[in-house]
């Protein structure tokens, strides 16, 4: 089935006053960063958090008062339920979504409090999905699919006539990719009005399915991923000949590369992202040459994190830039060394967060310690400045690494 124009601009009539027509806002400072003129396109703005909101708006509006009554039902991680859940409770539709087991407690909260009944099943999206589809045929529910449902295309492709109307002559648009919904409406929308836009998807490298639908390639998928919300396994049927026919190509990018545009567009946009909406950005900084002096848009797909993950993403993404270091410092074990230690550090003007002693575990003579400090520094020219203050005063001083995916290849070739 073909999703046309005419289908999106229906939708953009109906779905008006009914949920945010997003800003699509320039960037100084990422446009700096990256070598392209940036323009973001905030979907976390959207009353649920994510663009969702448009394609399940779009759907259930259509539903007869018999099925309305009946009800309907979804599987869902996190965004897709709970744009399910506010529009349904809205309009007076029951519903029910079926999440996996290991699915955070604030996006099971999330979806509970907008009025949807939520049922913990499968290990994996792709068995709660089965469960759902099961439970639907027992209670006589209506499936409302993520992205495999002319509706829900044509309802996320009013992100595509939004882009088009902004006034903004964007060369490329860069867009997260699941099963293809988003991209797919977006695609159909921006080409009907600007043929010579460029579009490209970009996945996970831990989840490349839409990569290996279209470059007919064999990408190991499944792997653990920050970007949960666009770890699909099965594009959709729908949606793969529209991206084959009008986007330019599907990109990859690194578990490092995400975690870093997570913590650049909280830190320089001040905006909660999370995976699957940092993955554009995540493209533009490890693959810079592709992009270069383009004006480009980026869409910032949804800002529904786990705020424990976005902790850890935190702390990771100051470790890896050189804010956050780790030494392994020698010293004799005897009384007065800890504040030794801690006078050359402040000396420096470092910051001590954390210390502990190693004794049990260590390798050093019975009357040396290892001390392992955690240090707030301001980048990597200062944790030098601090070892070498360190070892001038008369200490071995070992830089501890941090082991985290590295975000400085670029995996799509």
């Amino acid at each position: 089935m073909t999703i046309t124009i005419a289908d999106i601009e229906a939708a953009a009539l109906a779905l008006k006053g009914a949920i945010t027509a997003t800003p699509l806002l320039h960037s100084q400072t990422l446009s700096a960063l990256t070598g392209a003129e940036i323009w973001l396109k905030f979907e976390n703005r959207q009353f649920t958090g994510s663009f969702k909101d448009r394609g399940a708006l779009n759907m259930l509006r259509t539903l007869g008062p018999e099925v309305k009554k009946s009800g309907v039902i979804a599987m869902s991680a996190g965004n897709h339920a709970q744009g399910v859940a506010y529009h349904a409770t809205r309009l007076g539709i029951p519903s029910t979504i079926v999440m996996p087991r290991g699915t955070p407690f604030v996006k099971v909260t999330g979806t509970e409090v907008l009025g949807a009944t939520v049922v913990l099943e499968g290990e994996t999206v792709d068995e709660a999905a089965d469960y759902a589809h099961k439970l639907a045929a027992q209670k006589g529910l209506t499936f409302v699919h993520p992205y495999d449902d002319p509706l829900v295309i044509a309802g996320q492709g009013t992100i595509g006539l939004e882009l088009a109307a902004s006034g903004v002559a964007l060369d490329a648009v860069v867009v997260p990719i699941a099963g293809g919904g988003l991209i797919a409406g977006l695609a159909t929308a921006l080409k009907a009005r600007a043929p010579k836009i460029a579009i490209y998807g970009v996945q996970s490298l831990a989840n490349p399915s839409m990569w290996n639908a279209i470059h007919q390639g064999s990408r190991a998928i499944g792997a653990q991923s920050v970007a949960d919300g666009i770890a699909v396994k099965t594009p959709g049927t729908l949606t793969q000949p529209i991206v084959k026919a009008l986007v330019e190509d599907v990109l990859l990018v690194d578990e490092g590369a995400i975690e870093q545009a997570i913590l650049t567009l909280l830190d320089i946009e001040k905006t909660v992202v999370e995976g699957a909406g940092a993955t554009p950005l995540a493209a533009l900084t490890t693959m810079p040459k592709r992009f270069a002096g383009k004006r480009v848009g980026l869409i910032v797909s949804g800002g529904n994190i786990d705020p424990r993950l976005m902790a850890s993403i935190i702390m990771r993404g100051l470790a890896r830039v050189g804010r956050l270091a780790r030494l392994r410092i020698q010293i004799p074990d005897r009384p007065g060394m800890l504040g030794r230690v801690a006078q050359v550090i402040g000396a420096a003007h470092a910051n001590i967060l954390e210390v502990y002693h190693e004794r049990a575990f260590s390798q050093l003579s019975a009357k040396s310690a290892g001390l392992v400090v955690v240090l707030e520094t301001r980048d990597e020219t200062h944790i030098a400045q601090v070892t070498a203050n360190l070892q001038a005063g008369g200490f071995a001083v070992e830089r501890l690494l941090p082991n985290h995916p590295g975000a400085n290849e670029d995996p799509s070739g």
